[in-house]
């Protein structure tokens, strides 16, 4: 589609489907930026769930599925992304619009894949690699990832085994299966995406599953997943580079957090 073609952000453009929406996505971000076309983002709703609609015309995904929401509360939150875009239409400003794009056309048709994925980080996840030394780092994620170990296993019936570096150590299949159980618990594929996102972004699916459960604030969880990264940064400085790009990625875990509450 041409930039300024609001055929294809309202699903009317006589070229093939986009099957990727990841794909589609970066593709967005690599041409100029399509000009504003609308003049107001608004919500129509239906008998399961609320369409984004643009001046009216209801809006569909890069795949060309109706952009629903299941909630009116979630469906307001994008339709504000849409609403505070200015001169410009850019996705990089609009997570919650981009998640729910990969909740509808890359995890709904795909529910087995996405919990076979998200099922792998149970036997790698960071929480169960711990460093030897120095014991102030050792401390701080004992202080951090014990308790998330604690509520994995009172509420999911799964207790992982540690390891010291980054030896492989193989978690026990009842564990395993426990936490595969919770996470093909997770209703819809909006939560499941931010699930996703939430465990690829912090490497760890018992932190991103406590954050889900409210077990964990998205602050406390972000914190925790980044006590390594803490300690180096406290030993050697940061620079401006690196703490953009956490900035970037703590923004994404946020808004993937905000999805799987106001989908509920």
């Amino acid at each position: 589609m041409s930039n300024d073609d609001p055929a294809g952000w309202l699903g009317a453009s006589d070229d093939p489907p986009v099957h990727d929406p990841h794909r589609s996505v970066r593709a967005q971000t690599r041409v100029a930026l399509p000009k504003r076309f609308y003049t107001q983002a608004g919500l129509a709703g239906e008998e399961d769930g609320f369409r984004l609609t643009l001046d009216g015309r209801p809006a569909n995904t890069p795949a060309r599925n109706p952009l629903r929401l299941p909630t009116r509360a979630l469906a307001e939150a994008v339709a504000a992304e849409w609403a505070a875009q200015v001169d410009v239409i850019d996705p990089s400003i609009m997570p919650l619009t981009r998640l729910a794009n990969t909740a509808i056309d890359g995890v709904a048709p795909r529910r087995g894949a996405v919990i076979d994925d998200l099922s792998a980080y149970a036997g790698t996840d960071l929480v169960a690699y711990r460093a030897a030394d120095p014991e102030r780092l050792v401390a701080d994620q004992a202080r951090a990832w014990d308790p998330v170990l604690d509520w994995a296993h009172e509420t999911f019936g799964a207790r992982l085994i540690l390891s010291e570096g980054v030896m492989h150590v193989t978690q026990p299949e009842k564990s395993v299966a426990a936490l595969r159980g919770a996470i093909a618990a997770v209703d819809g594929p909006f939560r499941l995406a931010a699930l996703h996102t939430m465990t690829t972004l912090t490497g760890s699916l018992l932190i991103a599953l406590a954050t889900l459960h409210g077990r964990l604030t998205p602050q406390e969880a972000w914190i925790a997943a980044h006590v390594d990264e803490a300690y180096q940064a406290s030993v050697w400085g940061s620079d401006a580079e690196a703490e953009a790009r956490h900035a970037l990625r703590k923004a994404e875990f946020e808004a993937a957090a905000t999805v799987s509450t106001l989908a509920l």
